[in-house]
């Protein structure tokens, strides 16, 4: 069924004149849409041959190597002017921080991402690089 009024308690007809929408939005139930949503996420297990456990327009996860991973998307994004974040985590070491960052030499395309998760060192000399049981990654666009 498709919307042909907005109808809102308190805000009268014709008070809304300049609503910066993105054309691509709408309103599912009672959410709006298409504004600023994840247009990628995944949380996969990253240790042995990866597991997703759940995602959002991701078909797999390539793994190239200890600590190195490509997350194939479903849908092609428009660009590669995307917002990427990524983390991970070891339920099982008491080691602090882990850095999950685009790969600087293969990176960014507009069907996939390849990521590097490492601690402490410089990611892409190999240094550092370490699978995870738990790896996170979102991208914005």
């Amino acid at each position: 069924m498709a919307l042909t009024k907005i109808q809102s308690l308190g805000i009268t007809d014709g008070t809304i004149v300049n609503a910066d929408i993105n054309a691509s939005a709408a309103i599912a139930g009672t959410k709006l849409t298409g504004v600023n949503d994840a247009k990628v996420w995944v949380n996969f297990n990253g240790t042995g041959t990866p597991a997703i456990r759940a995602s959002f327009n991701v078909t797999s996860i390539t793994d190239n190597g200890t600590g190195d991973y490509t997350v194939n998307f479903t849908t092609a994004l428009s660009d590669v002017n995307y917002c990427f974040q990524g983390s991970a985590i070891n339920l099982n070491t008491s080691t602090a921080s882990f850095v999950v960052q685009p790969h600087t030499t293969a990176g960014i395309t507009t069907s996939s991402v390849r990521i590097i998760n490492s601690y402490g060192a410089s990611a892409n000399t190999g240094d550092g690089k370490r699978d995870e049981e738990y790896i996170y990654v979102t991208i914005f666009r």
